[in-house]
């Protein structure tokens, strides 16, 4: 549930570097406490913990670069792992955790009690344990497949964008062909996923963007969406896979539609031939949800109809920007996903409410740029908000030399594609509702 603040996220110190060593000092001891009289072994203690939370990266064939599976591969590894997740760098949940919603539907983070027993393990010999108390092995989906086909079978449509051939080297490139989506009639999507074309490609593709571009004359008026465009079917970039719209909420597919896309594509030191693939799962025929939902980017940055977002760093600075977008009908918002580049540092969401008073919905204290984690939230702490909602996107860069990411903390820095220029906002999923609906939602408990 969200709750007040008596300050923005962007006003108070960075609480991973203030709080995070006592908070988990603390942790690890009432943890060690209950651990002192016995030892914690990999496969009781850990394993469980490594299955759940990190095995979908770690694991053979995924993108990590070690796998976590079995005692033996991930033995070596043990004080590095230890570090990772005391730091809260490892699983990448990002999110200060002091603040705003924290009930989701994809969370990975890991608890105090967790982190202490991963430290313990690691401090007292990474004992292997009993093989017998290993939880039997999990079952993932192999590279060729798709990850939702176990909850919806098989996609309905598989949209692939034409290749683009990829030297060995030279700067980044942005592929954007246009791919039309066979359709007869009108179809409601439930469910999206996108991939690179290969396991290769994933070191390659920076992120991939599928719009849809499709004529809608009957569409109804919503005034706060760009009614040039259906908008985005979804963003991919490492972190997120996959969307899932909530129970009777979709995107609606019109007859003649195409995928406009785009690929980021980086020079890997082999030339490859690339691209994209969109899996599309259809709510059945005739079955038509009751809301729609619209993926919109909310720019932290001042931004002039039709221009890109005034964006400047100066350098050897840290800089902070807010941009504001007011919400003229009633709607849930159905994640954050924070975007920037190699300077970001931080971005929250904040709700101003009609009545002036403010509600922290998300901040990500510890933006990472390799991971563009997508935080869903959990159905019963999607935030309902009211029409005139203002939201409030904060975003800080780091243009420092202690930002180890900096590529040159003496450049200036504007917006721009270039993963070494910048950009501030949230990929937000937003479901317009009638005001009635609005008022039924309060009523029912909805987080507002």
């Amino acid at each position: 549930m969200m709750r007040d603040t008596p300050r923005s996220p962007s006003g108070r110190k960075n609480w991973a570097a203030l709080v995070l060593g006592a908070s988990l000092t603390l942790a690890s001891s009432a943890a060690g406490a209950e651990l002192t009289h016995k030892p914690v072994t990999f496969a009781k203690d850990v394993a469980p913990i490594f299955q759940q939370k990190c095995q979908e990266c770690h694991r053979q064939g995924a993108m990590a670069p070690m796998s976590l599976v079995t005692y033996e591969e991930t033995r070596p590894w043990a004080q590095a792992i230890k570090e990772r997740v005391l730091m809260r760098n490892m699983p990448p949940w990002h999110l200060d955790k002091t603040v705003g919603i924290q009930h989701f539907q994809n969370d990975m983070s890991l608890s105090d009690e967790q982190i202490a027993t991963v430290a313990r393990w690691a401090d007292t010999g990474a004992l292997p344990g009993d093989e017998k108390d290993t939880p039997p092995p999990k079952k993932w989906p192999v590279y060729d497949g798709w990850q939702l086909s176990g909850q919806f079978g098989s996609p309905d449509l598989v949209i692939k964008s034409e290749p683009y051939d990829m030297p060995a080297g030279g700067q980044d490139v942005w592929w954007r062909p246009l791919t039309a989506i066979p359709l007869s009639e009108p179809r409601w999507v439930r469910a999206v996923e996108i991939r690179p074309g290969s396991e290769a490609g994933r070191g390659m593709v920076h992120h991939v963007l599928a719009r849809l571009q499709q004529e809608e004359p009957d569409r109804p008026a919503v005034p706060d969406v760009n009614t040039a465009s259906a908008g985005m079917l979804m963003e991919w970039a490492i972190g997120k896979n996959y969307d899932i719209y909530r129970e009777n909420t979709g995107k609606l597919l019109l007859p003649g539609a195409h995928i406009w896309w785009e690929l980021h594509l980086h020079a890997i030191g082999q030339a490859l031939r690339e691209h994209a693939e969109l899996a599309i799962y259809l709510y059945p025929k005739g079955e038509e949800p009751k809301y729609r939902t619209y993926l919109k980017a909310l720019h932290a940055a001042r931004r002039i109809e039709g221009q890109i977002p005034l964006l400047d760093i100066p350098p050897h600075s840290v800089t902070q920007t807010q941009g504001f977008y007011v919400l003229k009908q009633a709607a849930r918002l159905e994640n954050f996903q924070p975007h920037m580049h190699l300077r970001g540092k931080s971005m929250s969401m904040e709700a101003i409410l009609p009545d002036g008073s403010r509600r922290v919905l998300s901040s990500a204290d510890n933006f990472t740029f390799n991971w563009m984690t997508n935080y869903i939230y959990a159905d019963e702490s999607a935030p309902v908000l009211p029409a005139g909602t203002l939201l409030e996107i904060t975003a800080q860069h780091d243009n420092t030399i202690a930002n180890p990411n900096n590529p040159d903390p003496s450049q200036w820095v504007g917006w721009g594609d270039r993963t070494v220029d910048e950009m501030a906002h949230a990929w937000v999923n937003i479901t317009y509702l009638p005001e009635e609906e609005y008022e039924r939602l309060v009523a029912a408990g909805a987080s507002e």
